[in-house]
């Protein structure tokens, strides 16, 4: 393979001339291992921080769920005690994840963890984004030998090796251009979280009447159901009165083709009402498909389908009239006769009001099944069609909102990868100018 000019084939890939490879023991002070004899031994209550795989993560270390050890055992165990910079690394679960001691952690132990301590030619934060990165986790993962539990040892990380740029300078700013990548991606993770709450709330007001929109507010008060409190001016309906409730026709394994008309089960429906989109590997012939439509009919625009096996109560409401069918028994048709405001139901579909009565109607069941019978009886609330239909949209703005922000997530996850595979490598260099 030809490599351009200013680098040079090495054991990690093609790297820059100016940068060495060298294995992690070579450019290490220190590379030992946390408290593995009987650690529970020493918890107390409140005491030094003990971290644990649980609190490594690739973007920091976390305070989930933290133990703590007496500072008697601390001292005792001071080979394993914990400085600012140095580098921990998970052995078991996910071996490898590796995050960099902050101050505030200065002191503490570990547990069941590796510690690198670089040495002064080494920036820790460059480190541990190098052996979170493909070409440290391939050399993490060629080390397994196919064990059904992975771990990573002392000896692997110390021969695990780290292509390295010439000054501490190049390092830091690498470091850093990943860390600014890494705090893109929280900020968008907190926000996506508060939209997500956001919606839950108004979830929780808006579609038990709690708190009414504009121009449906009415001088009324609340009355007691079998939902709990709902406006006097709304209803408690079964879905049976209100919905033609039934299945598919029977479409045998034997009449299923490679290509045709989209037949989907429960397992696909489900994604497609999450995702909006699937890919189908079932299909029926066009002519079966035209049969039934003649004869039974087709979902059609506004028409809901429900999950009954597997994860209950998956809800894809039909937004167009693209030809599809589907599987007998494991899905409900709800055939919409305008009474209803399908997006008004899919949201009540995704809270405790509905998932309840899904639960009590699937327990008596052999395999957890939610039934035509079962969801006939599912009772909802139930204001005019109008003020379903305002509630829904308002509910669809922010779930359109979140979309787009989970869209926005993966994107800057992809360039977060992206950028570790030019920084860490050397294809880009952020500067010539290297000074230490």
């Amino acid at each position: 393979m030809d490599v351009k000019k200013g680098y040079k084939q090495t054991e990690v890939g093609v790297i820059p001339d100016d940068w060495i490879v060298k294995p992690c023991s070579a450019i290490s002070d220190l590379i030992t291992v946390g408290i593995v004899i009987r650690p529970t031994q020493y918890y107390v209550k409140q005491g030094v921080p003990a971290l644990r795989s649980a609190n490594i993560r690739e973007k920091g270390i976390n305070d989930f769920d933290m133990v703590f050890i007496s500072e008697k055992a601390n001292k005792l165990l001071s080979k394993s005690q914990l400085r600012s910079g140095d580098v921990v690394s998970v052995r078991t679960g996910y071996p490898g994840t590796s995050a960099v001691v902050p101050p505030s952690l200065a002191g503490a132990n570990c547990i069941d963890l590796l510690i690198t301590r670089p040495s002064k030619s080494i920036n820790s934060t460059f480190l541990a984004y190098w052996i979170n990165s493909s070409h440290g986790k391939d050399q993490v993962l060629r080390n397994q030998g196919g064990l059904a539990q992975q771990h990573f040892n002392v000896s692997e990380l110390r021969n695990l090796v780290v292509a390295i740029p010439p000054t501490l300078a190049e390092q830091q700013a690498i470091a850093e251009a990943l860390s600014d990548a890494d705090a893109l991606l929280e900020s968008l993770e907190h926000l996506l979280a508060k939209k997500r709450q956001i919606k839950q709330g108004a979830m929780q007001e808006l579609l038990t009447g709690r708190r009414r929109l504009e121009g449906f507010e009415k001088k009324t008060g609340y009355k007691q159901t079998e939902l709990g409190l709902i406006p006097e001016d709304w209803e408690i309906k079964r879905l049976g009165e209100l919905f033609e409730i039934t299945s598919s026709k029977r479409v045998f394994q034997s009449e299923w083709k490679n290509k045709g008309i989209p037949f989907y089960r429960a397992r696909e429906l489900a994604v497609l009402g999450e995702n909006g989109f699937v890919r189908n590997e079932l299909f029926i012939s066009k002519e079966m498909y035209e049969n039934f439509k003649k004869t039974y009919g087709v979902p059609k625009i506004g028409d809901m389908l429900v999950t009954g096996v597997g994860t209950l109560g998956k809800v894809y409401v039909v937004p167009d009239d693209q030809e599809f069918y589907f599987k007998d028994g494991n899905i409900i048709w709800f055939q919409n006769s305008g009474k209803v405001n399908s997006d008004f139901l899919r949201q009540l579909y995704l809270t405790p009001l509905i998932m309840k009565q899904i639960e009590d109607a699937s327990a008596g069941t052999t395999v957890g099944t939610y039934t035509i019978s079962g969801a006939k009886k599912t009772i909802i609330p139930y204001p005019y069609l109008d003020e379903q239909t305002a509630i829904a949209d308002i509910l669809s703005d922010m779930d359109a909102e979140i979309a787009a922000l989970e869209a926005k997530l993966v994107k800057a996850r992809q360039v977060k990868q992206g950028m570790m595979q030019e920084l860490l490598t050397g294809r880009i260099r952020l500067n010539r100018d290297w000074k230490d």
